[in-house]
């Protein structure tokens, strides 16, 4: 087998293991899988919003995955382990599987969006877009876009810091398409406005020492009194 070859073979591989799991593993709000080959074997370690439904009761769940991914892609000696989202609602996936359940639940999908962009800007991050494609309000198939916050469209940046996710949910009406596009914080661009704060120098007032006299002892006044005494008159 040529190296060209052998690569495309793993690359489809590891699209194939990443769709089954995005398919088994929806409810658990599943992101993405890591595959890394060693001597020992292949770990594998999935990235979850909720872990503990991954593992499953007693870990009948993972046992299972583990015999799956043995069996049917052959891998030898997989070792999975299950890690949990720092912050699922930054997770494109994670919010895209969100909006599908809730539009598989009867929920209108203005509301489900306007829901899914709430929860993504109240964990700060610097915008979001939900686009869902579909047979919304009428028998023609038309797209909405839902907007917040601030996400850029084009240059490197926006290839290497916006995070991008596409899934798909069957409904009576059809099929719907969800996209979600995050940006998430601390993310630095060239047009990113930025306000530059000065210290303005404040006049400090002049103290000056004023010394004052101790008061004095207050001066009573006294009024005397003249008396006339005359001599009484001798008859």
């Amino acid at each position: 087998m040529s190296v060209t070859k052998y690569f495309i073979k793993d690359v489809s591989r590891r699209l194939e293991i990443d769709e089954l799991l995005q398919n088994d593993l929806k409810r658990a709000g599943y992101s993405h899988v890591e595959l890394t080959k060693s001597p020992v074997g292949t770990r594998v370690v999935i990235y979850a919003a909720k872990p503990g439904m991954v593992i499953g009761r007693r870990g009948q769940s993972i046992k299972d995955l583990t015999k799956l991914l043995e069996t049917k892609f052959g891998i030898e000696n997989a070792q999975l382990s299950v890690a949990a989202i720092e912050i699922p609602e930054q997770d494109p996936k994670v919010v895209a599987s969100q909006v599908a359940q809730a539009l598989q639940r009867g929920v209108h999908f203005r509301r489900s969006a306007y829901w899914a962009i709430q929860r993504v800007m109240e964990s700060q991050a610097l915008g979001v877009e939900i686009i869902i494609r579909g047979k919304l309000t009428t028998e023609r198939a038309r797209y909405e876009k839902f907007r917040a916050g601030y996400l850029p469209r084009v240059g490197d940046p926006v290839l290497k810091s916006v995070k991008v996710a596409v899934t798909d949910v069957q409904l009576k009406q059809g099929l719907f398409g969800i996209k979600v596009r995050i940006l998430p914080p601390n993310i630095n661009f060239v047009d990113k406005p930025t306000m530059k704060i000065v210290a303005a120098a404040v006049a400090q007032p002049v103290i000056t020492e004023v010394s004052v006299p101790a008061p004095s002892a207050p001066e009573v006044e006294t009024e005397k009194e003249e008396a006339t005494v005359g001599n009484p008159t001798q008859a």
